[in-house]
């Protein structure tokens, strides 16, 4: 048989998944595990989001819809950026895809030819830089560290930009660190791509969870700057597989023919659901969840440095928390893996989010509840005394 593909060989696994997959083994066996390396928060889709859903499926919506989603859902994200954010969009910019995975699908099919860069901060989200390399770009990842938030700078885009650098991708809030980048540094970072050639893409997927201010979109200060959001996070419908970008309005065409033959559209169900999400009561359920995860996020802080490990950056969002573990190991996939089978506790290696200090840190994340963040704490506190 013919051997894989290169770009398929270049991409690196979730490491984090090996860890999961032997937790759920444990798990399996009997051992009590406590689930802290999965992204996702342990609240279900609320109640009318499902029902909506259900009805529409009763009512015989099962077929195809438009391949750039619903124009009544992307009107309710027009008018959602309107009454959050102050912002006017048209609802025509607005593309509709299976999760932020497939507006970054579609971004990097329509934006970037091969051999172009996609510059990127390390520690990151790795699937950005697999996507590029699935369509024979590369990511040109920059070291960032806790003095600069984890995030790029002005400063990183003029030194690290290259001929072949066509975009900047950034995160606010951010993934692993939980960092958010200001409206100021949004602008800033823009005007300075756009001076270098290039594009400005924000990830705003965790737009919602944020715990020292409120929520903000780039578009507040850059209406050309391109946003990829999605419904899995804040609106609590990862399995659901639904998210949007923002593009400027002569993209579209493009992207709307991109999407016909790559995925031809997004779940009709999911988007019957997200359609019942922009209520006041439903949004008072997200607020709730949110308080939720500020309490949970308070203790973590508290508690982590008791235990040894050092947090330089407090996460402003997302649910995540980016720890320094050098004082215990410079191998932190060995270190989760040892972990896991001593203490029953599941942590994400730093290693899965890029190459700077990598093997020296790791990623808590709050997504179970209060009592098990502090039997974790407690575990943990045992565990880690004679190392």
């Amino acid at each position: 048989m013919s051997e894989n593909s290169a770009r398929s060989n270049e991409i690196q696994p979730f490491h984090v998944m090996a860890i999961l997959a032997e937790a759920q083994a444990l798990q399996a066996q009997g051992q009590d595990i406590i689930h802290l390396e999965v992204g996702e928060p342990d609240f279900s889709t609320p109640d009318v989001m499902t029902e909506a859903a259900v009805t529409a499926l009763r009512a015989g919506k099962t077929g195809y819809t438009p391949a750039l989603g619903l124009p009544a859902l992307r009107e309710q994200i027009a008018d959602y950026y309107q009454q959050r954010f102050g912002v006017e969009i048209s609802s025509r910019r607005i593309v509709l895809t299976p999760g932020a995975s497939g507006a970054l699908l579609l971004l990097s099919a329509a934006r970037l030819n091969p051999g172009d860069g996609l510059l990127l901060a390390d520690p990151g989200y790795p699937c950005n830089r697999h996507f590029a390399r699935v369509f024979e770009a590369h990511g040109q990842l920059v070291p960032c560290g806790p003095a600069q938030k984890y995030q790029l700078t002005p400063d990183d885009l003029r030194n690290h930009w290259q001929p072949s650098t066509k975009a900047v991708l950034v995160a606010s809030p951010a993934n692993p660190t939980g960092s958010v980048l200001s409206l100021r540094e949004l602008a800033a970072l823009n005007g300075t791509a756009n001076a270098l050639g290039g594009e400005l893409w924000v990830d705003e997927i965790y737009q919602g969870l944020n715990y020292s201010g409120d929520p903000e979109t780039v578009l507040s200060v850059a209406n050309n700057a391109v946003v990829l959001n999605s419904f899995s996070k804040f609106f609590g419908m990862t399995g659901w597989r639904l998210g949007w970008a923002v593009v400027p309005e002569s993209w579209v065409p493009t992207l709307d023919t991109l999407a016909q033959n790559l995925f031809l559209a997004p779940s009709t169900p999911a988007q019957y659901a997200a359609m019942a999400a922009f209520t006041p009561e439903v949004m008072d359920i997200f607020e709730q969840r949110r308080q939720i995860l500020a309490e949970r996020r308070a203790y973590l802080l508290e508690a982590l440095p008791t235990l040894g490990f050092d947090v330089p950056v407090a996460p402003d969002g997302a649910f995540y928390i980016y720890a320094d573990a050098s004082r215990f190991t410079d191998d932190s996939l060995a270190f989760c893996s040892r972990m896991l089978r001593e203490t029953g506790v599941a942590l994400t290696p730093g290693v899965d989010f890029g190459d700077h200090r990598a093997n020296q840190h790791i990623r808590f994340a709050f997504t179970t509840e209060l009592s098990r963040l502090k039997e974790a704490v407690a575990r943990l506190a045992d565990w880690l005394k004679p190392l």
